[in-house]
């Protein structure tokens, strides 16, 4: 149970030291965003937890495939905003176009015989 609430407060603590950055700077909340520490925390908690090289290899795989959709976001959204269109509303809007940006690549991906 230790271990989980490790986890969890290590998670945490680096959404809001992105989070509070951002604040300061737009632009080093904007680096340390777009470093894939989610990813790598999440590998290196599936290794400890099951050594399993062959899951983190297929993990990794999956989140690469994965960041070419969620890029939509990140595009989409500041459009929206642009456009005056209240944030959560823009929010909403942007997540779903990402989603149906995710559907397509897998089902774009299965068609080339690429399993994620």
């Amino acid at each position: 149970m230790i271990y989980y609430i490790i986890k969890v407060a290590i998670s945490a603590a680096l959404i809001v030291a992105v989070s509070e950055l951002s604040k300061k700077s737009s632009l080093i909340g904007g680096i340390l965003a777009s470093i894939p520490l989610v990813s790598v925390l999440a590998m290196i908690w599936l290794y400890v937890e099951t050594k399993d090289v062959a899951k983190i290899s297929q993990f990794s795989t999956s989140v690469f495939w994965m960041v070419i959709p969620s890029l939509g976001l990140f595009i989409i959204l500041p459009l929206l905003l642009r456009m005056k269109i209240n944030f959560y509303l823009a929010l909403s809007l942007a997540s779903g176009v990402t989603v149906l940006l995710y559907y397509l690549v897998i089902t774009l991906l299965a068609k080339f015989g690429i399993r994620i």
